[in-house]
């Protein structure tokens, strides 16, 4: 008999229960990842995702054979794929870390409960979240729908656990199941391969992402709560979330280490809690990518889509500075400093008045830390129309965002945007005012 650790968006071996339990039950363990994105409701991923994932895949593996085991990779729905590997293991247990999503959700129990007919035991466990969506409620037992009460609640909760160790050692079967190779699943970009400009910019990587979180804890935080939304600063944020989107780190190994670093990490811990707060939004509104959380903004009447914007604002050449600025940064390094994603949403949608959902397809292709919660959750935030939303007549000035938060231009010139003289595409004041015009009929309606 065997163990089958399910892989998902845990690639690590550091602070992973499930991995954890199976090494200690002693028996062989066979380590699977399914690349599933042909499951009902399971959203494919993003071309920048893809390339993190075949790069963090192959640092998994080799982290996985140093400690005597294997990974094994395959693609398909879940639902077929990971009892196929069970039996070709003969594993009698099968274990993984939880998922949130509702389609995901609705993987794993359906393959709970298959498992438990056929007489196999199968378990999940705490790892990607610091407080599980279900434990956090209010005094009404109701979901948080705004984030400082949410997050108060989260820090009355008893201190989260502490990380555990990565196992010193795999025990692997004589005979694994059979392993597809990594190359054949195309993740990366050919033709062209447009993925130099990330590859400078990142390193995927349990390893990677644990020296990035010391150097922050070592070094930027001390001046993190001055210096994070000053996107000419670099090396002011900690860079660790496509490293959290991918469970490379887990949330208990950053809260730990940065509650005994010494440091001033209050500020940093409550992102954390926001990327929480977008997980329990989710877990509520499964839905989250596709469908407004204010229902009134069903109704706003969004004028055809002009494509040319549209392609400006993919392209960074609106002419407004820090739009292109932030655009041309995302597409090189498959990330956009954070105030400055605020900035270019809100132009997009309550400037060009364009749809929330067509910018969040765009960064969901083109991010590496894009994942299904924080995603939609930070569009329909900045749209107005979400959780604890910026209210919808609160419209970003990129201007005045450039003489708050990068008076000097470094961000502008680093990306080439400071003195280019191209007329903006929209006027921004007789654009914000079309914007909250439009708004009116619909709180009108409402």
């Amino acid at each position: 008999m065997s163990t089958l650790v399910w892989f998902r968006d845990d690639l690590r071996t550091s602070d992973h229960p499930a991995l954890r339990r199976a090494v200690d039950r002693g028996e062989p363990v066979v380590c699977l990842y399914v690349l599933d994105e042909v499951s009902e409701g399971v959203r494919p991923l993003g071309g920048a995702a893809r390339w993190w994932l075949h790069h963090s895949l192959t640092a998994l593996g080799e982290r996985i054979a140093e400690l005597g085991g294997r990974l094994v990779l395959r693609r398909g729905a879940a639902g077929d794929v990971v009892p196929e590997v069970a039996r070709e293991a003969q594993a009698d247990l099968v274990l993984w870390n939880r998922r949130y999503g509702g389609p995901e959700r609705a993987v794993d129990a359906a393959l709970k409960e298959g498992f438990g007919e056929d007489g196999i035991e199968a378990h999940s466990f705490a790892a990607s979240l610091l407080f599980e969506p279900w434990t956090v409620r209010t005094r009404q037992d109701e979901r948080f729908k705004v984030f400082s009460p949410f997050w108060r609640a989260c820090l009355e909760k008893p201190e989260p656990r502490r990380p555990e160790p990565a196992p010193e050692r795999i025990p692997s079967p004589e005979e694994h199941p059979r392993s597809e190779d990594l190359g054949d699943w195309g993740l990366l970009p050919t033709a062209p391969d447009w993925s130099g400009g990330i590859a400078e910019a990142w390193e995927p990587g349990e390893a990677a992402a644990e020296r990035r979180l010391e150097r922050f804890l070592s070094d930027a935080a001390e001046h993190y709560e001055d210096e994070r939304d000053l996107p000419g600063v670099e090396d002011a944020t900690s860079g660790l979330s496509p490293h959290l989107r991918w469970g490379e780190i887990s949330p208990y190994t950053v809260w730990h280490r940065a509650r005994e670093s010494g440091r001033d990490v209050e500020s940093f811990l409550s992102e954390i809690g926001w990327r929480e707060f977008a997980w329990h939004t989710l877990y509520a509104h499964p839905d989250l990518a596709t469908v407004n959380l204010d229902r009134r903004f069903d109704a706003f009447p969004w004028p055809e889509l002009d494509e040319d914007e549209l392609a400006a604002w993919r392209s960074g050449t609106t002419g407004v500075a820090l739009v292109d600025a932030g655009m041309r940064e995302l597409w090189h390094t498959g990330t956009m400093h954070n105030r400055v994603r605020m900035v270019a949403a809100s132009f997009l949608v309550k400037n060009l008045l364009i749809d929330w959902r067509i910018g969040e397809r765009w960064f969901w292709d083109t991010l590496v830390d894009a994942d299904a919660a924080s995603n939609p959750f930070n569009w329909q935030w900045i749209a107005g129309c979400g959780a604890d939303a910026a209210p919808y007549f609160r419209v970003f000035n990129p201007d005045r965002q450039v003489e708050r938060f990068d008076p000097r231009g470094v961000y502008l010139t680093r990306w080439g945007a400071a003195e280019e003289g191209r007329e903006p595409i929209v006027d921004l004041k007789e654009s914000r005012k079309a914007a909250l015009a439009a708004f009116e009929e619909i709180k009108q309606e409402g």
